[in-house]
Protein backbone atom coordinates (compact mmCIF):
# COMPACT_ATOMS: atom_id res chain seq x y z
CA UNK A 1 0.00 0.00 0.00
CA UNK A 2 0.96 3.43 -0.94
CA UNK A 3 -0.39 6.41 -2.55
CA UNK A 4 -0.03 7.42 -6.25
CA UNK A 5 0.13 10.77 -7.94
CA UNK A 6 -0.29 11.43 -11.16
CA UNK A 7 -0.83 14.68 -13.96
CA UNK A 8 -1.80 13.33 -17.57
CA UNK A 9 -2.64 15.69 -21.00
CA UNK A 10 0.27 17.83 -20.64
CA UNK A 11 1.22 19.25 -23.59
CA UNK A 12 3.68 21.34 -25.72
CA UNK A 13 5.34 24.17 -24.24
CA UNK A 14 4.12 23.06 -20.57
CA UNK A 15 6.92 23.97 -17.97
CA UNK A 16 7.69 20.40 -17.23
CA UNK A 17 10.37 21.50 -14.28
CA UNK A 18 7.41 23.56 -12.55
CA UNK A 19 4.62 20.76 -13.50
CA UNK A 20 7.04 18.41 -11.55
CA UNK A 21 7.80 20.62 -8.38
CA UNK A 22 4.24 21.05 -8.37
CA UNK A 23 3.76 17.53 -8.16
CA UNK A 24 6.63 15.98 -5.44
CA UNK A 25 4.90 18.92 -3.29
CA UNK A 26 1.27 17.79 -3.76
CA UNK A 27 2.11 14.02 -3.53
CA UNK A 28 3.82 14.79 -0.60
CA UNK A 29 0.92 15.32 1.43
CA UNK A 30 -0.02 11.64 0.91
CA UNK A 31 3.45 10.71 2.20
CA UNK A 32 1.98 9.01 5.43
CA UNK A 33 0.95 6.74 3.10
CA UNK A 34 4.08 5.62 1.92
CA UNK A 35 6.89 6.93 4.09
CA UNK A 36 9.68 4.24 2.82
CA UNK A 37 10.37 5.78 -0.48
CA UNK A 38 9.42 8.44 -3.04
CA UNK A 39 9.59 7.69 -6.98
CA UNK A 40 9.23 10.02 -9.82
CA UNK A 41 8.69 9.43 -13.51
CA UNK A 42 8.50 12.34 -15.85
CA UNK A 43 8.02 12.78 -20.12
CA UNK A 44 6.40 15.20 -22.09
CA UNK A 45 3.29 13.81 -21.97
CA UNK A 46 2.56 11.99 -18.33
CA UNK A 47 4.19 13.02 -15.03
CA UNK A 48 3.68 9.99 -12.50
CA UNK A 49 4.74 10.16 -8.52
CA UNK A 50 4.37 6.99 -6.29
CA UNK A 51 4.92 7.46 -2.35
CA UNK A 52 5.78 3.75 -1.35
CA UNK A 53 5.06 1.82 1.88
CA UNK A 54 6.42 -1.85 1.35
CA UNK A 55 5.40 -4.82 2.41
CA UNK A 56 6.58 -6.43 -0.93
CA UNK A 57 9.68 -6.89 -2.70
CA UNK A 58 10.97 -4.36 0.19
CA UNK A 59 14.93 -4.46 -0.87
CA UNK A 60 13.13 -3.90 -4.70
CA UNK A 61 9.84 -3.12 -6.02
CA UNK A 62 10.35 0.67 -5.52
CA UNK A 63 7.80 2.32 -8.07
CA UNK A 64 6.32 3.77 -10.62
CA UNK A 65 7.45 0.24 -12.06
CA UNK A 66 8.35 0.37 -15.91
CA UNK A 67 8.89 -2.04 -18.71
CA UNK A 68 11.98 -3.09 -19.87
CA UNK A 69 11.97 -0.63 -22.45
CA UNK A 70 10.77 2.10 -20.17
CA UNK A 71 7.61 2.49 -22.58
CA UNK A 72 5.13 1.63 -19.66
CA UNK A 73 5.46 3.70 -16.32
CA UNK A 74 2.70 2.25 -13.66
CA UNK A 75 1.70 3.60 -10.10
CA UNK A 76 -0.07 1.58 -7.66
CA UNK A 77 -1.40 1.98 -4.34
CA UNK A 78 -2.25 -1.96 -3.14
CA UNK A 79 -1.94 -5.70 -3.79
CA UNK A 80 -2.77 -8.61 -6.53
CA UNK A 81 -2.93 -11.24 -4.30
CA UNK A 82 -2.87 -14.01 -6.85
CA UNK A 83 -0.03 -12.60 -8.92
CA UNK A 84 1.95 -15.63 -9.18
CA UNK A 85 -0.88 -17.49 -11.25
CA UNK A 86 -1.66 -14.48 -13.45
CA UNK A 87 2.12 -14.77 -14.51
CA UNK A 88 2.17 -18.22 -15.05
CA UNK A 89 -1.06 -17.69 -17.35
CA UNK A 90 0.80 -15.14 -19.35
CA UNK A 91 1.00 -16.19 -22.88
CA UNK A 92 4.27 -15.13 -23.52
CA UNK A 93 7.79 -13.96 -21.83
CA UNK A 94 7.69 -11.05 -19.68
CA UNK A 95 10.74 -9.34 -18.83
CA UNK A 96 10.23 -8.53 -14.84
CA UNK A 97 12.23 -5.36 -13.76
CA UNK A 98 10.96 -6.34 -9.49
CA UNK A 99 9.36 -9.24 -7.44
CA UNK A 100 6.47 -6.68 -7.19
CA UNK A 101 3.14 -8.04 -6.77
CA UNK A 102 1.46 -5.34 -8.50
CA UNK A 103 4.31 -5.25 -11.72
CA UNK A 104 2.07 -8.11 -13.44
CA UNK A 105 -0.38 -5.06 -14.51
CA UNK A 106 2.12 -3.82 -16.80
CA UNK A 107 2.43 -7.40 -17.95
CA UNK A 108 -1.23 -8.51 -18.46
CA UNK A 109 -1.32 -4.97 -20.20
CA UNK A 110 0.60 -4.91 -22.81
CA UNK A 111 -0.78 -8.70 -23.74
CA UNK A 112 -3.80 -7.13 -23.92
CA UNK A 113 -3.51 -3.18 -25.37
CA UNK A 114 -4.68 -3.86 -28.45
CA UNK A 115 -7.87 -6.22 -27.08
CA UNK A 116 -10.90 -4.52 -28.37
CA UNK A 117 -12.66 -5.33 -25.28
CA UNK A 118 -10.01 -2.69 -23.55
CA UNK A 119 -8.37 -3.02 -20.52
CA UNK A 120 -11.26 -4.45 -18.37
CA UNK A 121 -10.92 -7.67 -19.36
CA UNK A 122 -7.58 -8.00 -18.01
CA UNK A 123 -9.25 -5.90 -14.86
CA UNK A 124 -11.50 -8.73 -14.45
CA UNK A 125 -8.74 -11.14 -13.59
CA UNK A 126 -7.25 -9.50 -10.80
CA UNK A 127 -7.62 -10.42 -7.06
CA UNK A 128 -6.57 -7.77 -5.19
CA UNK A 129 -7.01 -4.25 -3.79
CA UNK A 130 -5.70 -1.67 -5.99
CA UNK A 131 -6.05 2.04 -7.37
CA UNK A 132 -3.58 2.44 -10.60
CA UNK A 133 -2.65 5.16 -13.05
CA UNK A 134 -0.87 3.06 -15.99
CA UNK A 135 1.14 5.38 -18.31
CA UNK A 136 1.96 3.94 -22.34
CA UNK A 137 4.39 6.73 -23.44
CA UNK A 138 4.53 4.96 -27.20
CA UNK A 139 0.54 5.46 -27.44
CA UNK A 140 -0.25 8.03 -25.23
CA UNK A 141 -2.30 6.31 -23.33
CA UNK A 142 -3.40 6.49 -19.68
CA UNK A 143 -5.43 3.86 -18.22
CA UNK A 144 -6.65 5.07 -14.52
CA UNK A 145 -8.73 1.95 -12.47
CA UNK A 146 -9.79 1.21 -8.89
CA UNK A 147 -10.96 -2.26 -7.42
CA UNK A 148 -14.27 -3.29 -7.07
CA UNK A 149 -15.56 -2.34 -3.67
CA UNK A 150 -13.42 0.50 -3.40
CA UNK A 151 -10.90 -1.15 -0.64
CA UNK A 152 -8.40 1.39 -1.80
CA UNK A 153 -8.96 5.52 -2.22
CA UNK A 154 -8.47 7.12 -5.55
CA UNK A 155 -9.79 10.46 -6.80
CA UNK A 156 -9.64 12.14 -10.04
CA UNK A 157 -10.24 16.15 -11.34
CA UNK A 158 -8.85 18.13 -13.48
CA UNK A 159 -6.50 21.56 -13.42
CA UNK A 160 -7.15 25.10 -14.57
CA UNK A 161 -5.56 24.11 -18.12
CA UNK A 162 -7.86 21.06 -18.59
CA UNK A 163 -4.91 18.70 -17.70
CA UNK A 164 -6.12 15.04 -15.75
CA UNK A 165 -4.74 14.51 -12.17
CA UNK A 166 -5.02 11.76 -10.16
CA UNK A 167 -4.23 11.14 -6.44
CA UNK A 168 -4.93 8.65 -3.55
CA UNK A 169 -6.64 11.36 -1.06
CA UNK A 170 -8.57 14.58 -1.99
CA UNK A 171 -6.02 16.95 -0.49
CA UNK A 172 -3.34 16.12 -2.84
CA UNK A 173 -5.49 17.47 -5.58
CA UNK A 174 -8.71 19.70 -3.75
CA UNK A 175 -6.26 23.36 -4.13
CA UNK A 176 -5.84 22.32 -8.25
CA UNK A 177 -8.83 20.74 -9.41
CA UNK A 178 -12.07 22.59 -8.84
CA UNK A 179 -14.04 19.38 -9.78
CA UNK A 180 -11.99 16.90 -7.55
CA UNK A 181 -14.62 13.83 -7.45
CA UNK A 182 -14.40 10.09 -6.15
CA UNK A 183 -13.26 8.15 -8.89
CA UNK A 184 -15.61 5.15 -8.59
CA UNK A 185 -14.73 1.53 -7.72
CA UNK A 186 -15.07 -1.29 -10.40
CA UNK A 187 -14.56 1.32 -13.04
CA UNK A 188 -11.84 1.83 -15.45
CA UNK A 189 -10.45 5.35 -17.67
CA UNK A 190 -9.22 4.40 -20.86
CA UNK A 191 -8.03 8.00 -22.49
CA UNK A 192 -7.87 6.17 -26.09
CA UNK A 193 -11.95 6.26 -25.84
CA UNK A 194 -12.06 10.09 -24.63
CA UNK A 195 -13.89 11.31 -27.62
CA UNK A 196 -13.40 15.09 -26.03
CA UNK A 197 -16.72 15.45 -24.14
CA UNK A 198 -15.06 14.72 -20.98
CA UNK A 199 -13.41 12.18 -19.02
CA UNK A 200 -16.69 10.38 -18.72
CA UNK A 201 -16.87 9.24 -21.81
CA UNK A 202 -13.77 7.02 -21.25
CA UNK A 203 -15.23 5.78 -17.95
CA UNK A 204 -16.43 2.19 -18.20
CA UNK A 205 -17.52 -0.26 -15.42
CA UNK A 206 -15.50 -3.42 -15.66
CA UNK A 207 -16.68 -5.54 -12.40
CA UNK A 208 -19.94 -6.64 -13.21
CA UNK A 209 -21.54 -9.78 -11.23
CA UNK A 210 -24.79 -11.49 -12.02
CA UNK A 211 -25.54 -11.46 -8.59
CA UNK A 212 -26.57 -8.07 -8.19
CA UNK A 213 -29.55 -9.40 -9.21
CA UNK A 214 -32.01 -11.23 -6.53
CA UNK A 215 -33.46 -12.87 -8.99
CA UNK A 216 -29.97 -14.44 -10.74
CA UNK A 217 -29.45 -15.64 -6.56
CA UNK A 218 -32.90 -16.75 -5.61
CA UNK A 219 -33.02 -20.64 -4.42
CA UNK A 220 -29.25 -20.84 -4.58
CA UNK A 221 -27.71 -22.60 -1.36
CA UNK A 222 -24.27 -22.27 -0.31
CA UNK A 223 -22.95 -25.08 1.88
CA UNK A 224 -21.58 -23.72 4.99
CA UNK A 225 -18.13 -26.10 4.00
CA UNK A 226 -18.10 -23.77 0.98
CA UNK A 227 -18.68 -20.79 2.71
CA UNK A 228 -15.70 -21.40 4.99
CA UNK A 229 -13.08 -22.73 3.04
CA UNK A 230 -13.92 -19.88 0.01
CA UNK A 231 -13.00 -17.50 3.62
CA UNK A 232 -10.00 -19.68 4.42
CA UNK A 233 -8.68 -19.17 1.09
CA UNK A 234 -9.37 -15.45 1.84
CA UNK A 235 -7.44 -14.92 4.49
CA UNK A 236 -4.57 -17.16 3.28
CA UNK A 237 -4.04 -15.46 -0.01
CA UNK A 238 -3.70 -11.94 1.86
CA UNK A 239 -1.10 -13.11 4.72
CA UNK A 240 1.23 -12.19 1.57
CA UNK A 241 3.94 -10.22 3.38
CA UNK A 242 7.37 -9.71 3.77
CA UNK A 243 7.40 -7.42 6.79
CA UNK A 244 5.51 -7.48 10.30
CA UNK A 245 1.87 -7.89 10.36
CA UNK A 246 -0.84 -8.61 12.92
CA UNK A 247 -4.79 -8.62 13.09
CA UNK A 248 -7.35 -6.00 14.41
CA UNK A 249 -8.99 -7.86 17.04
CA UNK A 250 -12.34 -6.33 18.64
CA UNK A 251 -13.58 -9.21 19.76
CA UNK A 252 -16.82 -8.98 17.50
CA UNK A 253 -17.59 -12.21 15.16
CA UNK A 254 -15.96 -10.76 12.27
CA UNK A 255 -12.43 -9.63 13.25
CA UNK A 256 -12.50 -13.14 15.23
CA UNK A 257 -12.79 -15.06 12.64
CA UNK A 258 -9.92 -13.23 10.78
CA UNK A 259 -7.65 -13.59 13.44
CA UNK A 260 -9.17 -17.49 13.75
CA UNK A 261 -8.29 -18.49 10.11
CA UNK A 262 -4.92 -16.37 10.22
CA UNK A 263 -3.49 -17.85 13.30
CA UNK A 264 -4.01 -21.25 11.33
CA UNK A 265 -1.68 -20.35 8.58
CA UNK A 266 0.74 -17.55 10.35
CA UNK A 267 3.78 -19.89 11.57
CA UNK A 268 4.38 -20.50 7.21
CA UNK A 269 5.44 -18.01 4.64
CA UNK A 270 2.29 -18.31 1.80
CA UNK A 271 5.07 -16.39 -0.65
CA UNK A 272 7.14 -19.71 -0.70
CA UNK A 273 4.07 -22.20 -1.05
CA UNK A 274 3.78 -22.59 2.97
CA UNK A 275 6.88 -24.43 2.87
CA UNK A 276 9.32 -22.71 4.68
CA UNK A 277 8.66 -21.24 8.49
CA UNK A 278 7.49 -17.54 8.44
CA UNK A 279 9.74 -14.96 9.15
CA UNK A 280 7.86 -13.57 11.64
CA UNK A 281 5.56 -16.92 13.00
CA UNK A 282 4.14 -15.41 15.84
CA UNK A 283 0.28 -13.94 15.20
CA UNK A 284 0.11 -10.30 16.95
CA UNK A 285 -3.60 -9.17 17.73
CA UNK A 286 -4.56 -5.64 18.75
CA UNK A 287 -7.37 -3.92 20.05
CA UNK A 288 -8.73 -0.56 21.69
CA UNK A 289 -11.46 1.19 23.72
CA UNK A 290 -12.47 3.25 27.06
CA UNK A 291 -11.92 2.05 30.24
CA UNK A 292 -14.53 -1.00 30.66
CA UNK A 293 -14.92 -1.31 26.55
CA UNK A 294 -16.73 -4.15 25.70
CA UNK A 295 -14.49 -4.76 22.76
CA UNK A 296 -11.36 -4.87 25.15
CA UNK A 297 -12.53 -7.23 27.47
CA UNK A 298 -14.29 -9.82 24.71
CA UNK A 299 -11.00 -9.45 22.65
CA UNK A 300 -8.96 -10.59 25.35
CA UNK A 301 -11.05 -13.39 25.42
CA UNK A 302 -10.66 -14.36 21.64
CA UNK A 303 -6.59 -13.28 21.74
CA UNK A 304 -6.81 -15.74 24.46
CA UNK A 305 -8.67 -18.76 22.74
CA UNK A 306 -6.45 -18.34 19.68
CA UNK A 307 -2.81 -17.98 21.27
CA UNK A 308 -2.14 -14.87 19.81
CA UNK A 309 0.36 -12.44 21.66
CA UNK A 310 -2.72 -9.70 22.29
CA UNK A 311 -2.29 -6.22 22.99
CA UNK A 312 -5.34 -4.28 24.61
CA UNK A 313 -4.76 -0.46 24.78
CA UNK A 314 -6.86 1.92 26.05
CA UNK A 315 -7.91 5.74 25.40
CA UNK A 316 -9.05 8.34 26.94
CA UNK A 317 -12.30 10.57 25.65
CA UNK A 318 -9.89 14.05 25.79
CA UNK A 319 -7.41 11.88 23.94
CA UNK A 320 -10.55 10.69 20.93
CA UNK A 321 -11.08 14.84 21.52
CA UNK A 322 -8.40 16.13 20.76
CA UNK A 323 -7.23 13.92 17.54
CA UNK A 324 -10.58 14.59 15.65
CA UNK A 325 -9.64 17.68 13.43
CA UNK A 326 -5.88 15.46 12.53
CA UNK A 327 -8.88 12.32 11.71
CA UNK A 328 -10.87 14.46 9.80
CA UNK A 329 -8.26 15.51 7.79
CA UNK A 330 -7.00 12.19 7.40
CA UNK A 331 -9.88 10.42 6.55
CA UNK A 332 -11.56 13.43 4.22
CA UNK A 333 -15.47 13.09 5.11
CA UNK A 334 -17.70 14.92 7.83
CA UNK A 335 -19.78 11.40 7.95
CA UNK A 336 -21.11 11.20 11.71
CA UNK A 337 -20.33 7.47 12.01
CA UNK A 338 -17.33 7.09 9.69
CA UNK A 339 -15.95 9.89 12.42
CA UNK A 340 -16.88 8.62 15.29
CA UNK A 341 -15.17 4.99 14.60
CA UNK A 342 -12.17 6.49 12.80
CA UNK A 343 -10.95 8.39 16.16
CA UNK A 344 -10.10 5.08 17.74
CA UNK A 345 -8.78 3.37 14.68
CA UNK A 346 -6.65 6.30 14.09
CA UNK A 347 -5.12 6.21 17.45
CA UNK A 348 -4.46 2.47 17.28
CA UNK A 349 -2.82 2.10 14.37
CA UNK A 350 -0.21 4.50 16.02
CA UNK A 351 0.20 2.09 18.60
CA UNK A 352 0.47 -0.43 15.71
CA UNK A 353 3.16 1.08 14.07
CA UNK A 354 5.38 2.43 17.47
CA UNK A 355 5.04 -1.63 17.71
CA UNK A 356 7.12 -2.40 14.14
CA UNK A 357 4.01 -3.73 12.46
CA UNK A 358 3.44 -2.49 9.21
CA UNK A 359 -0.02 -4.47 7.72
CA UNK A 360 -3.04 -5.77 9.77
CA UNK A 361 -6.04 -8.21 8.71
CA UNK A 362 -9.54 -6.38 9.76
CA UNK A 363 -12.94 -7.64 9.14
CA UNK A 364 -14.58 -5.13 7.29
CA UNK A 365 -16.95 -5.77 4.84
CA UNK A 366 -19.02 -8.87 6.78
CA UNK A 367 -21.88 -6.94 7.82
CA UNK A 368 -22.54 -5.84 3.94
CA UNK A 369 -22.46 -9.33 3.00
CA UNK A 370 -24.58 -11.32 5.66
CA UNK A 371 -26.53 -8.25 7.13
CA UNK A 372 -24.76 -7.91 10.15
CA UNK A 373 -25.89 -4.20 11.19
CA UNK A 374 -28.93 -4.60 13.30
CA UNK A 375 -31.45 -2.82 11.84
CA UNK A 376 -31.31 -6.03 9.12
CA UNK A 377 -33.51 -7.66 11.47
CA UNK A 378 -36.42 -5.42 10.45
CA UNK A 379 -35.94 -6.69 6.45
CA UNK A 380 -39.37 -7.46 5.40
CA UNK A 381 -38.52 -10.08 2.96
CA UNK A 382 -35.07 -11.41 1.02
CA UNK A 383 -35.62 -9.51 -1.80
CA UNK A 384 -35.53 -6.39 0.13
CA UNK A 385 -32.57 -7.81 2.05
CA UNK A 386 -30.77 -9.06 -1.10
CA UNK A 387 -31.42 -5.46 -2.21
CA UNK A 388 -30.01 -3.63 0.77
CA UNK A 389 -26.88 -5.42 0.85
CA UNK A 390 -26.12 -4.50 -2.71
CA UNK A 391 -26.71 -0.57 -1.75
CA UNK A 392 -24.51 -1.35 1.28
CA UNK A 393 -21.91 -2.86 -0.75
CA UNK A 394 -21.96 -0.33 -3.87
CA UNK A 395 -21.47 2.93 -0.59
CA UNK A 396 -18.51 0.78 1.05
CA UNK A 397 -15.85 2.77 -0.12
CA UNK A 398 -17.45 6.08 1.30
CA UNK A 399 -17.73 4.70 4.43
CA UNK A 400 -15.78 1.26 6.08
CA UNK A 401 -13.11 1.15 3.20
CA UNK A 402 -12.50 4.55 3.73
CA UNK A 403 -12.23 4.63 7.58
CA UNK A 404 -10.08 1.27 7.45
CA UNK A 405 -8.23 2.53 4.78
CA UNK A 406 -7.20 6.25 5.51
CA UNK A 407 -7.48 6.01 9.43
CA UNK A 408 -4.83 3.37 9.64
CA UNK A 409 -2.53 4.51 6.98
CA UNK A 410 -2.20 7.54 8.03
CA UNK A 411 0.38 6.03 10.11
CA UNK A 412 1.70 4.24 7.66
CA UNK A 413 0.14 0.28 8.64
CA UNK A 414 -1.83 -1.09 5.64
CA UNK A 415 -5.34 -3.08 6.27
CA UNK A 416 -6.63 -5.98 4.28
CA UNK A 417 -10.00 -6.63 4.19
CA UNK A 418 -10.74 -11.04 3.58
CA UNK A 419 -14.37 -10.29 3.46
CA UNK A 420 -13.94 -8.67 0.29
CA UNK A 421 -11.95 -10.57 -1.35
CA UNK A 422 -13.66 -11.17 -4.93
CA UNK A 423 -13.39 -14.96 -4.75
CA UNK A 424 -15.40 -14.73 -1.27
CA UNK A 425 -17.36 -12.39 -2.32
CA UNK A 426 -19.08 -14.64 -5.33
CA UNK A 427 -19.22 -17.33 -3.10
CA UNK A 428 -21.46 -15.68 -0.30
CA UNK A 429 -23.44 -13.20 -2.33
CA UNK A 430 -24.81 -15.90 -4.83
CA UNK A 431 -26.24 -17.35 -1.53
CA UNK A 432 -29.81 -16.82 -1.27
CA UNK A 433 -30.41 -14.01 1.07
CA UNK A 434 -33.03 -15.65 2.91
CA UNK A 435 -30.56 -17.53 4.06
CA UNK A 436 -28.97 -15.04 5.95
CA UNK A 437 -32.12 -13.61 7.26
CA UNK A 438 -33.08 -13.88 11.24
CA UNK A 439 -35.35 -16.31 11.96
CA UNK A 440 -36.98 -15.78 15.36
CA UNK A 441 -39.11 -18.84 15.51
CA UNK A 442 -35.11 -20.52 15.67
CA UNK A 443 -33.53 -19.82 18.60
CA UNK A 444 -29.94 -19.72 17.09
CA UNK A 445 -30.96 -17.80 13.70
CA UNK A 446 -32.35 -15.24 15.85
CA UNK A 447 -29.34 -13.54 15.77
CA UNK A 448 -27.35 -11.87 12.62
CA UNK A 449 -25.27 -13.47 10.68
CA UNK A 450 -26.27 -17.01 11.89
CA UNK A 451 -25.39 -18.30 8.70
CA UNK A 452 -22.04 -17.49 9.08
CA UNK A 453 -21.66 -18.38 12.63
CA UNK A 454 -22.73 -21.81 12.23
CA UNK A 455 -20.15 -22.36 9.28
CA UNK A 456 -17.64 -21.48 12.03
CA UNK A 457 -18.42 -23.78 15.03
CA UNK A 458 -15.37 -24.75 16.57
CA UNK A 459 -13.53 -21.90 15.39
CA UNK A 460 -14.45 -19.53 18.51
CA UNK A 461 -15.19 -19.88 21.97
CA UNK A 462 -19.31 -19.64 21.99
CA UNK A 463 -19.42 -16.02 23.79
CA UNK A 464 -17.10 -14.82 20.94
CA UNK A 465 -19.07 -16.95 17.76
CA UNK A 466 -22.21 -15.54 19.30
CA UNK A 467 -21.56 -12.44 20.46
CA UNK A 468 -24.24 -9.29 19.35
CA UNK A 469 -23.43 -7.01 16.50
CA UNK A 470 -21.74 -3.95 18.02
CA UNK A 471 -20.59 -1.28 15.88
CA UNK A 472 -17.14 -0.55 16.22
CA UNK A 473 -18.01 3.13 17.47
CA UNK A 474 -20.38 1.66 20.01
CA UNK A 475 -17.95 -1.24 21.20
CA UNK A 476 -15.04 0.77 22.32
CA UNK A 477 -17.28 2.10 25.17
CA UNK A 478 -20.59 3.51 25.32
CA UNK A 479 -19.59 7.18 26.88
CA UNK A 480 -17.53 7.47 23.46
CA UNK A 481 -20.49 8.63 21.02
CA UNK A 482 -22.20 9.99 24.40
CA UNK A 483 -19.56 12.08 24.91
CA UNK A 484 -19.15 13.10 21.39
CA UNK A 485 -23.22 14.30 21.40
CA UNK A 486 -22.44 16.41 24.59
CA UNK A 487 -19.18 17.89 23.54
CA UNK A 488 -21.13 19.18 20.37
CA UNK A 489 -24.11 20.09 22.34
CA UNK A 490 -21.04 22.94 23.94
CA UNK A 491 -20.08 23.99 20.41
CA UNK A 492 -22.62 24.35 18.69
CA UNK A 493 -25.58 26.70 19.37
CA UNK A 494 -29.58 26.49 18.50
CA UNK A 495 -29.16 29.13 15.85
CA UNK A 496 -26.25 27.98 14.51
CA UNK A 497 -27.89 25.13 13.70
CA UNK A 498 -30.87 26.40 12.48
CA UNK A 499 -28.97 27.96 10.13
CA UNK A 500 -27.19 25.25 8.87
CA UNK A 501 -28.23 25.31 5.38
CA UNK A 502 -27.47 28.51 4.56
CA UNK A 503 -24.20 27.68 5.74
CA UNK A 504 -23.22 24.28 4.31
CA UNK A 505 -26.30 24.35 1.11
CA UNK A 506 -25.07 20.91 0.36
CA UNK A 507 -25.81 17.72 2.75
CA UNK A 508 -26.77 20.09 5.80
CA UNK A 509 -26.21 18.79 9.27
CA UNK A 510 -28.98 17.49 10.95
CA UNK A 511 -27.46 17.61 14.64
CA UNK A 512 -25.38 19.61 16.53
CA UNK A 513 -22.31 16.56 16.12
CA UNK A 514 -22.52 16.68 12.57
CA UNK A 515 -22.43 20.58 12.11
CA UNK A 516 -19.22 20.08 14.49
CA UNK A 517 -17.51 17.54 12.09
CA UNK A 518 -18.86 19.99 9.47
CA UNK A 519 -16.81 22.97 10.90
CA UNK A 520 -13.94 20.77 11.22
CA UNK A 521 -13.85 19.60 7.41
CA UNK A 522 -14.29 22.67 6.07
CA UNK A 523 -11.32 24.36 7.68
CA UNK A 524 -9.36 21.62 5.84
CA UNK A 525 -11.50 21.53 2.77
CA UNK A 526 -13.45 24.67 1.90
CA UNK A 527 -14.13 24.20 -1.87
CA UNK A 528 -17.80 23.06 -2.40
CA UNK A 529 -16.04 20.41 -4.54
CA UNK A 530 -14.65 18.62 -1.87
CA UNK A 531 -17.84 18.52 0.79
CA UNK A 532 -19.70 17.10 -2.40
CA UNK A 533 -17.30 14.03 -2.19
CA UNK A 534 -19.07 13.14 0.79
CA UNK A 535 -22.26 11.26 0.50
CA UNK A 536 -25.39 12.42 2.29
CA UNK A 537 -28.98 11.22 3.35
CA UNK A 538 -30.69 9.72 6.12
CA UNK A 539 -29.27 6.60 8.45
CA UNK A 540 -30.55 4.71 11.08
CA UNK A 541 -27.65 2.29 12.72
CA UNK A 542 -25.60 2.23 9.31
CA UNK A 543 -28.75 1.87 7.11
CA UNK A 544 -28.98 3.25 3.82
CA UNK A 545 -31.59 6.06 3.26
CA UNK A 546 -34.05 2.98 1.43
CA UNK A 547 -34.13 0.81 4.34
CA UNK A 548 -35.37 3.22 6.72
CA UNK A 549 -38.56 2.77 4.70
CA UNK A 550 -38.79 -0.96 6.76
CA UNK A 551 -39.92 0.31 10.35
CA UNK A 552 -42.37 3.69 10.65
CA UNK A 553 -40.01 3.94 14.19
CA UNK A 554 -36.78 4.81 12.03
CA UNK A 555 -38.33 8.09 10.45
CA UNK A 556 -38.44 9.16 13.87
CA UNK A 557 -35.11 7.99 15.53
CA UNK A 558 -32.36 7.99 12.58
CA UNK A 559 -29.33 7.82 14.15
CA UNK A 560 -26.43 5.89 13.06
CA UNK A 561 -25.36 4.29 16.51
CA UNK A 562 -26.49 0.24 17.05
CA UNK A 563 -28.12 0.91 19.81
CA UNK A 564 -30.49 3.08 18.03
CA UNK A 565 -32.40 -0.42 17.29
CA UNK A 566 -34.87 -0.89 20.55
CA UNK A 567 -35.55 -4.25 20.96
CA UNK A 568 -32.61 -5.29 18.96
CA UNK A 569 -29.50 -4.38 20.51
CA UNK A 570 -29.54 -5.51 24.28
CA UNK A 571 -28.22 -2.06 25.63
CA UNK A 572 -30.69 0.42 23.53
CA UNK A 573 -32.94 1.01 26.53
CA UNK A 574 -29.58 2.66 28.18
CA UNK A 575 -28.95 4.46 25.00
Amino acid sequence: MCSIFGIFGLQPGDDLGALRRQSLELSQRQRHRGPDWSGVYVDDGAILVHERLAIVDPAGGSQPLLSDDGALALAVNGEIYNHRELKQALAGPYAFQTESDCEVINALYRESADDPQGPGAFLQRLNGIFAFALWDRARGRAIIARDPIGVVPLYWGHDREGRLRVASEMKSLADTCADVAQFPPGHVYDSALDDGSGAGSALRRYYTRPWRDYDAVADVDVTPQELREAFERAVHRQLMTDVPYGVLLSGGLDSSLVAAVAARYARHRIEENDATEAWWPRLHSFAIGLTGSPDLAAAEVAGKALGTVHHGFEYTFEEGLDALPDVIRHIETYDVTTIRASTPMFLLARRIKAMGVKMVLSGEGSDEIFGGYLYFHKAPDAREFHDELIRKLDALHNYDCLRANKSMMAWGVEPRVPFLDVEFLDVAMRMDARHKMIDRADDRRRMEKAVLRAAFEGYLPEEILWRQKEQFSDGVGYGWIDGLKAHAEAQVSDRELAAAARRFPHNPPQTKEAYYYRSLFEQAFPTPAAAETVPGGKSIACSSPAAIAWDAAFAGAADPSGRAIAGVHNAAVAA
